[in-house]
């Protein structure tokens, strides 16, 4: 496919809704379609933003201030947008990107409670209306997801998890509220996929909305 610049597609959604495997589904159909896709994912992408992720998911003895989360997701999120993302899509080539700033509403916002004021000023400093093209919203009941994160983390030997995934239900349930607030504000960007049936199900459901995306694209 001819494109100028590339495009810029986020996959959303709370923990155990099996991004992991669509992010894979999503390549794939990218592939397929004869366009170049960079996988990454938030936080993380950059040597630098990696260590920030450290940082952010370990179980530290001390106490991380919600506003720190916010200011180190939004620090890692300058260096993966400057470095990784926009020289990636300047040159053409799409992006992929599990997670970006709608995670910052859902768990920050939401979840923890931040000013949605707030998380939007340093969404102007950092990204400067740089805004991703099509975001899929992973969506599941939370009791589902939580069991599938806990059946995960058992398979892998992770034990509780990390410092966002062993937060309580009615925290995730709030997340889930955000994202779906979010996805209701902006309904030309969003595309909630139902992740509650069987992997092959929500697998048909995502390469279903990417062919749709693609299909819609001046050629």
């Amino acid at each position: 496919m001819n494109t100028q610049f590339g495009k810029f597609i986020t996959l959303e959604g709370g923990e155990g809704v099996g991004k992991s495997t669509q992010m894979a589904a999503i390549q794939s159909e990218l592939q397929a379609a004869g366009i170049e896709v960079v996988l990454t994912r938030e936080p993380g992408g950059t040597p630098r933003a990696e260590e920030i992720r450290r940082l952010l998911l370990s179980k530290d003895a001390e106490a991380m201030p919600d506003t720190c989360e916010l200011l180190m997701i939004f620090a890692a999120r300058s260096t993966h947008l400057h470095n990784l993302i926009l020289p990636t899509l300047s040159r053409g080539t799409w992006v992929l990107c599990d997670r970006f700033t709608d995670a910052s509403y859902a768990y920050q916002g939401y979840g923890r409670g931040v000013s949605l004021d707030f998380i939007t000023q340093l969404e102007r400093i950092v990204q400067q209306g740089i805004q991703p093209d099509l975001t899929l919203l992973l969506d599941a009941p939370v009791d589902v997801a939580m069991q599938r994160a806990r059946s995960r983390n058992t398979m892998q030997g992770l034990g509780d998890g990390d410092r966002f995934e062993v937060e309580q239900s009615s925290f995730f349930e709030r997340v889930r509220k955000g994202y779906l607030t979010r996805a209701g504000s902006d309904i030309n960007r969003f595309k909630v996929i139902d992740a509650s049936g069987d992997l092959d199900s929500v697998s048909r459901l995502t390469r279903q909305a990417i062919k749709a995306f693609i299909s819609g694209l001046p050629s």
